[in-house]
């Protein structure tokens, strides 16, 4: 397996005025081969959250040790990168989540023209397989003018994770914050309509490409185990949310995680294999373009980038 890191920088900022356009026009891409995969991660952009969003259920002693020790503030905005994984395989080209779109966040949203950065326009993308509904991996499938992003392309999504947001009774259960989710989730399965299919765990969706559940962060979220012979990469998606209390303490429970105890079981259960493995994994909120592997650490486990 060969790793690869460059910088990217679209022919169209690179014709303008670039003080400020660089940091949104450029992106650190990251890519693998896997056999005769072409694995390439592009950043869409970051997500500005509170740190109670992440932070909150956590035991706040040993949290604000924990960060301490790393030099970071408990109270700071969180800033997670958004990792996108392009899989260029024989004559598909695999999409793993479609990115914010317009209108979620202004930091995110940058797909397409990081898909231009390398030579990908989104009508050469022929499926487009999704880890869960959550905006920043769904609300991309549509553009401004409310058409389909990926118009040419198969959309796949896990049967427990597509009834959950499709159906309509969700907006009245899933908590007054997170009710736009639920509107603008249920919006886009309605446009996708007979472009989307649905899969089960442990089923090989494509070629070398196997859905692997990992439930918890939302009621259906999936990871994806690609395979070439003896190696593999696991694209895990929001199942490890961070490169730091996600690896030291999988057990603590996530502020952003839907059924908490049930996440941090399957990121327990991800962490675990991939140590062992030594997999190659990416994530979609990791940094450096989110690839790299786990190791062990005393009673937890340590993110080492590619």
């Amino acid at each position: 397996m060969n790793i690869t890191r460059r910088t990217i920088l679209s022919s169209a900022a690179a014709g303008l005025a670039s003080a400020m356009l660089a940091p949104r026009m450029a992106w650190a891409a990251t890519e693998i081969t896997l056999g005769d995969m072409r694995i390439t991660t592009l950043s869409d952009g970051y997500l500005t959250q509170p740190a109670d969003f992440m932070f909150a259920p956590m035991p706040q002693d040993e949290l604000a040790a924990f960060l301490a020790e790393r030099g970071m503030e408990r109270e700071a905005p969180l800033l997670p990168e958004c990792n996108l994984t392009l899989v260029r395989h024989e004559d598909r080209v695999i999409l793993f989540d479609a990115g914010s779109g317009p209108g979620f966040m202004d930091s995110v949203g940058d797909l397409t023209n990081a898909l231009a950065a390398v030579g990908v326009d989104p009508g050469d993308v022929t499926h487009v397989v999704f880890t869960h509904g959550h905006a920043d991996h769904l609300w991309g499938v549509l553009d401004d003018f409310d058409d389909l992003v990926f118009a040419n392309a198969r959309h796949m999504m896990g049967r427990e994770e597509h009834a959950f947001w499709a159906d309509p009774a969700t907006v009245d259960t899933i908590g007054e914050d997170r009710v736009p989710m639920a509107v603008g989730a249920l919006r886009r399965l309605d446009a996708l309509g007979d472009a989307m299919e649905v899969f089960a765990d442990g089923e090989e969706i494509l070629p070398g490409i196997a859905a692997r559940a990992s439930f918890g962060h939302t009621p259906g979220h999936m990871s994806f185990e690609l395979r070439a012979g003896n190696a593999g990469v696991m694209v895990v998606g929001d199942a490890i949310l961070n490169d730091h209390v996600a690896f030291a303490h999988p057990d603590w429970h996530f502020g952003a995680d839907g059924d908490r105890a049930l996440a941090a079981q399957s990121r327990a259960g991800l962490l675990d294999q991939l140590a062992h493995e030594q997999m190659t994994m990416i994530g979609f909120h990791l940094p450096n373009g989110g690839i790299g592997r786990v190791e062990r650490q005393g009673e937890g486990f340590v993110f080492v980038p590619a």
